[in-house]
């Protein structure tokens, strides 16, 4: 079979007004860059027409064998589009950061991909590079201000707000600054994030508009007085500077899959650190314009899954109409305890025993109340044996399995996923709720998602960790969802306790305030907002040939 680049430079792509009046959006308001990239203005939203269904694909717990959900997701709207349906698949923006590191391109693969994919995983539209100007804006006026007499009062060792660059760099987690003459500013403490991880990026794809979008930013808290009151973006005179810099950002991007499927492709919140879900302006559109949209939340379905329902469905009121659990027997043969490099080797006990991972994360979207299906993107490796363990395991269960072959065939390779899960939806009338109440108490919604959604025994709080809960309550946030930041790889916060792990509990070592973006962060175990590139960066392989053409992104 093709590369994924060969593939993507070999697509047919429709220019893009082509792609927009088939999905009837006016072209007088699209913004281009280029041929088959454009933004769409906001007033496309301001049209009397009913909302299609909302799609939500997530995954088992990630492991390195790969499951391929953003794959699924682009090949699920293609086969739906196949099936006489109007659908749009509706993503995040990929990071440089992983890009030149370790996860490399993801924009799908094989023959579900979106395109131009070279692009859309470089500068694309500029908006995380938005993001970044509008971040480090921030930071400079805050320092400037501390420079300029402190009219705020601003304890130096309370400034939560750091600096931001869209690159993997371990180098810039813990920096001093301010270091040099007397016009060089006053020495501190601070460090960097990586782009995607800045809560205006978290702003940008939770609000629904330009105000929203100003209201949010406005309420930022950057740091703490010498008495403990928090300081906003506003009192630091930022708020209109910051929206100027995102008034193109916020305006969601168009672009289409290798079968020309419209595709919505805006924000990246690091699904770690923030919700990890594209923008809601993008998913309202698609919904308007479609009678599906197929989106997707990051990582497995116990980060992934429960901050899109918790947080994004909250803010934005939105209700999902169904589900997509994408699993592979490669990495269910993972969880049941095989070691990567003999997972071409067939065998059906690993996956009983992997089995339970799977059935955790089903029991979990049980709890939300939304209709949905497992697919089990095929591998080449996979046996007979195997497929037909994990079908009488899922006939057992009483849930519906999908084989999606979208990879390597595209959308005609996703038509018995796409037909069962709309047989589902059609017989299974979506219940959603969320997991907790936000008038619960901090501590409560921790362990709330701790022990149902992970299984956990019980939270532990970290003397740090309770000295910020305490002060979030009495300043009025302690009405605010959760966004727990967990380990991937793992229900627990230890990545090394693969399957469904049992008899643990959650440590939560410190709670960050998003009060813009409207929710805490809860952090657990080693996880960092600022990664590091690994040994052999992608990067190393990454080159331009003397024709233009670009080798090693994917």
């Amino acid at each position: 079979m093709k590369t994924d680049i060969q593939i993507s430079n070999e697509a047919k792509l429709l220019p893009i007004d082509e792609i927009a009046k088939n999905l009837g959006i006016d072209t007088d308001l699209l913004t281009h860059f280029g041929k088959y990239k454009a933004k769409i203005d906001l007033e496309a939203l301001d049209v009397e027409k009913e909302d299609g269904k909302l799609i939500l694909v997530t995954a088992i717990t990630p492991t390195p064998a790969g499951e391929g959900k953003t794959t699924t997701n682009v090949g699920l709207s293609m086969a739906l589009n196949k099936l006489g349906k109007t659908a749009v698949t509706a993503i995040r923006e990929p990071s440089l950061g992983p890009s030149f590191g370790m996860k490399g391109g993801a924009a799908g693969g094989g023959y579900a991909q979106v395109v131009p994919m070279v692009d859309i995983n470089l500068h694309f539209t500029g908006d995380i590079h938005a993001i970044t100007a509008a971040n480090n804006l921030l930071s400079a006026m805050i320092d400037n201000s501390i420079y300029q007499g402190n009219p705020l009062d601003i304890d130096v060792r309370r400034v939560v707000w750091k600096r931001a660059l869209d690159m993997n760099d371990r180098a810039l987690r813990n920096i001093t600054i301010g270091l040099g003459g007397l016009g060089d500013g006053i020495p501190r403490q601070d460090g960097f994030n990586i782009s995607v991880a800045s809560e205006v990026m978290a702003i940008l794809c939770l609000a629904d508009s330009i105000s929203d979008l100003k209201e949010r930013l406005s309420r930022m808290i950057v740091a703490y007085d010498r008495k403990r009151n928090p300081v906003t973006c506003e009192q630091i005179g930022a708020t209109g500077a910051l929206s100027v810099l995102l008034y193109e950002a916020i305006k969601p991007n168009l672009v289409q899959t290798l079968e020309n499927t419209p595709a919505l492709i805006h924000g990246g919140p690091f699904a770690n650190i923030a919700h990890g879900c594209n923008s809601v302006l993008a998913t309202k559109m698609g919904l308007r314009y479609a009678d599906y949209v197929v989106t997707e939340a990051g990582f497995g379905a116990d980060l992934g899954a429960e901050k899109f329902f918790d947080i994004k469905c909250r803010s934005a009121n939105l209700n999902p109409d169904g589900v997509v659990i994408v699993a592979t027997i490669r990495a269910l043969k993972m969880h049941g305890g095989v070691k990567k490099d003999e997972l071409s080797q067939e065998n059906v006990d690993a996956i009983s025993h992997g089995f339970a991972n799977l059935e955790k994360h089903m029991e979990n979207l049980d709890r939300f109340g939304v209709p949905y299906i497992v697919a089990l993107n095929r591998f080449p490796t996979d046996s007979d044996a195997e497929v037909a363990e994990l079908r009488r395991l899922m006939e057992d269960r009483g849930v519906p399995l999908a084989l999606s072959d979208v990879f390597s065939k595209g959308g005609e390779g996703g038509i018995e996923m796409a037909e069962m899960l709309l047989e589902v939806m059609e017989n299974q009338k979506s219940e959603f709720h969320y997991l907790y109440d936000v008038e619960d108490t901090i501590e409560n919604k921790i362990r709330t998602i701790s022990q149902k959604i992970y299984g956990a025994d019980s939270v532990n709080f970290s003397k740090e960790a309770m000295t910020s809960l305490r002060l979030f309550e009495k300043i009025g946030y302690g009405n605010l969802p959760i966004c727990m930041a967990k380990t991937q790889y793992s229900f627990s916060d230890d990545a090394t306790k693969l399957g469904r792990p049992t008899d643990f509990d959650i440590e939560i070592r410190e709670l960050r305030l998003s009060a813009g973006a409207g929710f805490i962060v809860a952090i657990t175990g080693a996880i960092m907002t600022m990664p590091g590139l690994p040994k052999v960066p992608a990067a190393n392989n990454i080159d331009i040939l003397p024709d233009g053409e670009i080798v090693g992104l994917f």
